[in-house]
Order: structure tokens, then sequence, then C-alpha cells
């Protein structure tokens, strides 16, 4: 893919300084990391490498710039994809994959906005024990799930829009040794794989229900135990009576929550997940242009069908910048985790009882990791001819490398 003339640090580079000013007081520590992070990626303020062409015939020596790795960097994604994908590929099983989707309503996304942490937690927690609990059910699935669940907090529009997607095997182990029978009752049995039926996880009316009492159910802890922040419009919120009387008609209201027909293999699975694990608020390739007047970009205006869905808008370069930096996550948050059998503490042992119940043979171990002394070799052959390049140099920020590169080779990004 080709490298995209606009990035979103060249955005911060040019506009970021005065957006700090006029919005002095009112940045988070994280955003302001957050800005620094991006602005100096893949920059000399950071270090980098020098490599060269094991092929002396070709020679080819490039000099990179390390990348800042804040996983809000649009640049710094790609790489971190991949190695989660690698890390997860021995886990993905010969059975349908589903894709739920999760979404609050625009009321508690307001609120969300001033509570990250908590209501973020809660979406993420209400989601699981919602799909756990009725996959569990011998009326449904009758069987113990593995869930990945992954927050994104925007819209195509970068509007603030809180939701969990979830990518889950089509089945699940039998509840304590028990399968369901023909009437739906559990039978005593050995443990087995219960598969979902044909194109078809679990019923989305029913998660949506539970859903929505869950989430309901935490609001109202949360809000008991003083844990919400409310401001501005949102103030009076922090009386009991008005939190209670603003929650009632949410009891009303249908709760977004669909499922994806299954994907269609592993290798798709694999392709799908990484869209999804590291993918930022926007990334460069859907910016179109910038000048003083502002900043232009594509996005989906998911009210219409065809076509004309895909289009651009136009924001003030410090309406972006706003924008943007309303998707940073608490410090500490993750925003990627597993759930039931895919849960990290019991995940291989797990894993390993579907493998056998399911005849598949275990995955291949991974590669050894080089031997100490052997030379360092980017991942990304060299353009010219396609050896190997290797690390000849690492210079820390703000020093300038011994060596020098071939035209054209400097600020090729290989970290």
């Amino acid at each position: 893919m080709a490298r995209p003339t606009l990035e979103i640090a060249d955005i911060l580079r040019d506009h970021g300084l005065g957006w700090r000013d006029a919005n002095a007081g009112h940045v988070s520590l994280e955003q302001l990391k957050v800005m620094s992070a991006i602005e100096r990626c893949r920059t000399a303020a950071l270090g980098g490498h020098v490599a060269r062409c094991e092929n002396s015939a070709c020679g080819a020596t490039i000099i990179a710039y390390n990348s800042c790795r804040n996983r809000h960097c649009p640049k710094c994604q790609g790489s971190a994809a991949r190695e989660w994908l690698a890390e997860r590929m021995a886990e993905v099983l010969p059975v349908p994959y589903y894709h739920v989707v999760y979404t609050l309503p625009a009321p508690v996304a307001d609120i969300a906005y001033q509570n990250k942490a908590v209501i973020y937690g809660i979406l993420f927690k209400a989601a699981s024990e919602a799909t756990l609990r009725i996959a569990a059910d011998p009326k449904h699935l009758g069987a113990r799930i593995g869930i990945t669940a992954v927050l994104h907090t925007w819209g195509s529009a970068l509007t603030h829009h809180p939701h969990v997607h979830m990518i889950v095997p089509g089945g699940g182990l039998s509840l304590d040794g028990t399968a369901p029978d023909a009437s739906g009752h559990p039978k005593a049995q050995k443990e087995r794989w219960v598969a979902c039926k044909p194109n078809f996880f679990l019923p989305v009316r029913v998660l949506s229900r539970l859903f929505r009492r869950l989430v309901i159910e935490m609001l109202a802890a949360v809000h008991a135990q003083g844990k919400l922040k409310f401001f501005g419009t949102l103030a009076a919120l922090a009386d009991k009576a008005v939190f209670g009387h603003w929650l009632a008609p949410l009891r009303e209201d249908e709760w977004v929550v669909y499922a994806k027909e299954p994907f269609g293999g592993p290798d798709e699975t694999l392709r799908y997940m990484a869209r999804y694990t590291h993918r930022t608020a926007i990334s460069n390739q859907r910016l179109v242009s910038m000048d003083e007047s502002g900043v232009t970009f594509k996005w989906k205006d998911y009210r219409i069908d065809g076509p004309g869905r895909t289009t651009t808008m136009k924001l003030a370069p410090h309406e972006f910048i706003r924008r943007f930096l309303m998707h940073v996550l608490p410090k500490g948050f993750h925003r990627i985790r597993h759930y039931g059998l895919l849960a990290s503490g019991t995940r291989a042992a797990n894993l390993a009882k579907v493998r056998a119940l399911l005849k598949v043979p275990p995955p291949k171990p991974p590669e050894p990791a080089p031997a100490p002394g052997e030379p360092r070799v980017l991942p990304c052959p060299c353009k010219s001819c396609g050896g190997r390049m290797i690390v000849i140099e690492l210079f820390l920020r703000g020093e300038v490398p011994r060596h020098q590169a071939s035209p054209s080779r400097i600020g090729i990004d290989t970290s």
C-alpha cells in the first residue's frame, strides 16, 4: 500500500500547538501524550536504525526512524496487528465464527464521555456476561463459549459512538459434562463440543434485552457508589432522583445488538479480526486534503444504501483534532479482552481440550527466537533485489547516524 500523502501527524504538527493553546486547562495528560507521540513518530526525535541489504552486489542502505508505538497512532497499528495476529493464529479453530456487536444508546454514550473508564468497563462486562449467559442457557446453546471483544468508541464521522465488537467461535464446551438432549434438557455424558445451528449463533432479541437490563443495573449501582461524575448540561444527573428518572425511558428503548453471518474460514477470520483489533478512530488512508480552512476526509453515511454511502466531510482543523482526541482511552484501559474459554488464565488448556474433541492436531510450535549474537533482520526485504535487510547501526534520539542512506532511502519505516 502506498504511503498516504497526508497523515494525522501532519495535521497535529501544523495545528496542534494552536489547539493546545486554545484548549489550555481542558486537555488531559493522556491526550497531550498522544499528540506528542504521533507528532514525533518515525522522525529523528525518536532515534532509529540503519539497515543494509546483505547482497553485496546491491548494498542498498536505508535509515529508518523508530515508531512511537502509541496505540492511538494510525501508523503504528499495522505492525501491532501483525504481532497480535501471530500470537492468535494458533488459537483459531476449524469452526464457523460469528461477529456480534453491542452498542450503547446515545444517552449512555453522553455520560460515557465524562466517565470513560467506568462506562466502557460496564459495556465490556454487560456485553460479555449477556453473551456467555445466553450461550450457557440449555434453551439456546447450552455451552461454555469463548469471546474476543474489542472496544471502538467512534463513528465514521469521528463522533462518540461506543460499541464492542465480538468475534465468537460457533460453539462451545458442554456444561459440567452435560449436553442438551432433543427436548433441550441437560443430559449427563462426557464433555463434548456443542456446535451452533447452521448460520445461527444466538437470538439477537434475547441478547439485546439482557444486555439492556445488565447495563441499566450496573449504571444504577455505580451511581449509588458515587463513581460517576457529571459536568455541564449533565450536572443535574448527580442527583439520585434525577438519575433514576433519566434511566426510566432507557428500559423501554430498543438497544442495538446484531450478529453477522459466519466468516468463510480460519484465514478469513484472522483477516477480519485484524481489521478490528488495532483500528484507530481514523486511518491515514481516509484523509483527503488539508488547508487553513479545514481537513477533508472520507466517511460513510450509514443512512444511505448503495454507492453514495461513502462521501467526504470537511471539519475545521481544531474541530478535527478535538474529535480525534475524543477517542483517547484512559491510561491502562484494555481495549481488547478475552472471555469464557478464551480467558487468559485457562485459554491454553481449554483450546487443547477443544482440539482434542474436534480431532484437530495441535498448532505448529512458534519459530525459535534468533540466537544471541545473530544480526537483526528487518521483516521487509530489500526493495531493490529482495534480499534480507541487516541492521548495521542503531542511533538514539538526537543522534546523527554514521552511515549514509542510498538515494531516496531516508525515512522508510521498518521498526
